[in-house]
């Protein structure tokens, strides 16, 4: 089995991989690390997220650094600030006994002055984002004329965020004769395209197969309603006393508020996402990495960069449509030789993007039942009863207090004891679960119903096209009334000041006064009704050109006894006999 010591490297990285307990290199460093060191050909190294990319091309560029230039040697791009700082870092702990080397970050959301400073002063590797890189370049505070490696890690996820004119800039801005080191978990046509233009004749290096997911990771999926998705979420942290994984949620929005939720439940949660500034995303990164808080919930775009190597759970909140993007997420746990679980919330309408998951996984995504509450309860139970039977008693502590405690307690059997010990930590799980019903896996959606089977009733509101009144808003503005989700909407006519809509017979005295009750935007909506004259059938004549104005139009029921008139001139009223006219 190869060993870091039994590659040709400098002995300060050596002496630094061994103060970080590197001592057998992952199966990306094994190959890429030799090859490195021998070839100045560009390279194509493809490993998924977790398996130690840094290093592999870390300890190379490292190798390769003239400590007597000091100007830009490297290069080192990649997607988000977070990965930038992470990156860093590690360079610099792998260059703790070569005082000599001086590396920066630059990258968007700190301050641009510092970082020109620091690349004023004399840099040899640069790590950045290709944003603020290219910012760099044209307010000339950045100078690649020298570099001889450039690096693009997670080259995918760069073209994916947009980055494309960026890269395509700041290459223009290095030497042709550069080796290029391209890393990357996927390689989608993008890639493969950016690759043939900028690289020539790479070599490939593949550490297991691509866009599969680890060995080591099991996978379930829980299906729920979606309604239910936040409580069960709350019964895997709660199955699970020990969990420290990411969420991973769809939008910011999303995020702040599972997070918010977590918290008000008291549990040790906090969010990472796009709107937080600088400093508070490296503060929930400290606590996080510091397991004082115990769930992330994240986006995929702010948790690329966080390299924890002990996450126990990766959970999806939502199934990401792209079946790469999920595995990047599941590549998070599992890592350093350890088990980890990617366990993702599921309803009806995402099975399909579950199956494309499994296709390129290779293997299923097992079916679990969500835990019930008695399932929850024993487990914490028998956790608590763990964590006593390991703590330590510091008897010269304690030891003092103890003879006032037995007397206090001595009127009390053991039984009794051991019972009001557990009810005090544990009385809060119980109440909660005490009457809870298990989430029950969603049915499968029934069948539509006819709407021709269905009786409408018409309803004119007094809103229209000069309230800024259209068929989204007005649809819109009925489920927002909350008189029913499955109730069913007919035909729309928006007129100039009013509106006709065809409404669900069935639920007509519920929509009269929920109507009396609400406003749009501000205004008053007075509905009038008039009762359906055949099974699915409006009770008005609809107008064959509903788009002119007030008064432009006029509507009858079919038998021609009730009306809403339009405005007669003078003349007409005298000319005007019998029955009113119907439209056509």
């Amino acid at each position: 089995m190869t060993k870091f010591t039994d590659i040709t490297l400098p002995e300060p990285i050596l002496r630094a991989a061994k103060d970080l307990n590197y001592e057998i290199p992952t199966p990306i460093q094994a190959e890429v690390i030799p090859w490195l060191l021998d070839n100045d050909r560009d390279l194509i190294a493809l490993a998924q997220t977790g398996t130690g990319k840094t290093a592999a091309f870390g300890f190379p560029v490292l190798s390769q650094t003239d400590v007597t230039l000091n100007q830009v040697q490297s290069i080192i791009l990649c997607p988000t600030r977070e990965l930038c700082i992470q990156i860093s870092k590690d360079l610099q702990s792998y260059a703790k006994y070569m005082p000599l080397i001086k590396i920066t970050a630059i990258y968007g959301g700190a301050p641009i002055f510092r970082q020109k400073e620091a690349l004023k002063a004399g840099v040899q590797i640069v790590v950045g984002t290709p944003g603020r890189v290219a910012d760099m370049i044209r307010q000339d505070a950045l100078h690649l004329n020298k570099v001889a490696r450039l690096v693009l890690d997670e080259a995918d996820e760069m073209l994916n965020m947009g980055f494309k004119d960026e890269l395509f800039e700041i290459m223009s801005h290095i030497p042709e004769a550069r080796q290029t080191l391209l890393f990357s978990a996927t390689m989608p046509k993008e890639v493969v395209n950016l690759a043939n233009t900028f690289m020539h004749e790479p070599h490939r290096i593949s550490a297991g197969n691509e866009n599969e997911g680890v060995a080591n990771i099991l996978h379930f999926f829980y299906k729920v309603q979606a309604r239910d998705k936040y409580l069960a979420l709350k019964r895997i942290a709660d199955m699970n006393p020990r969990i420290y994984g990411i969420v991973f949620c769809r939008t910011r929005t999303e995020t702040q508020e599972i997070a918010d939720k977590l918290q008000h439940d008291g549990y040790n949660a906090d969010a990472l996402h796009g709107d937080l500034s600088q400093g508070q995303r490296e503060l929930v990164m400290t606590r996080f990495r510091n397991k004082y808080v115990r769930l992330l919930i994240a986006t995929d775009v702010a948790a690329r960069g966080l390299d924890v190597d002990d996450l126990t759970h990766i959970i999806n909140y939502q199934i990401p449509a792209d079946p790469d993007v999920y595995i990047h997420r599941s590549g998070r746990t599992g890592r350093a030789g350890k088990n980890g679980i990617s366990l993702s919330i599921v309803h009806t309408k995402e099975l399909g993007a579950l199956k494309a998951v499994e296709k390129r996984l290779g293997h299923p995504i097992v079916l679990t039942k969500v835990p019930g509450g008695r399932e929850i309860c024993e487990k914490q139970l028998f956790h608590f009863i763990d964590n006593v039977e390991r703590t330590e008693v510091d008897h010269d502590q304690i030891d003092s207090f103890l003879p006032n405690v037995y007397k206090k307690l001595s009127w009390m059997t053991r039984e009794e004891l051991i019972q009001r010990f557990v009810s005090i930590e544990f009385n809060r799980f119980l109440q909660y679960y005490k009457d809870m019903k298990d989430l029950e896996q969603s049915p499968e959606p029934a069948p539509k119903k006819d709407k021709r089977s269905f009786s409408f009733s018409t309803f004119r509101l007094s809103i229209g096209h000069v309230n800024g009144l259209t068929k989204r808003e007005l649809m819109r503005f009925i489920n927002q009334l909350k008189v029913s989700r499955s109730i069913e909407i007919g035909q729309i006519d928006i007129m100039n000041e009013y509106s006709l809509i065809d409404l669900d017979s069935e639920y007509e005295d519920q929509l009269l006064k929920a109507f009396s009750r609400n406003k749009y935007k501000g205004i008053p909506v007075a509905a009038e009704l008039s009762k359906p004259l055949k099974k699915g059938k409006a009770g008005f004549a609809r107008n064959p050109n509903p788009g002119k104005p007030d008064g432009a139009d006029r509507y009858s029921d079919r038998k021609g006894k009730k009306s809403f008139d339009r405005p007669v001139s003078p003349k007409e009223k005298r000319g005007f006999k019998g029955k009113p006219r119907r439209e056509s």
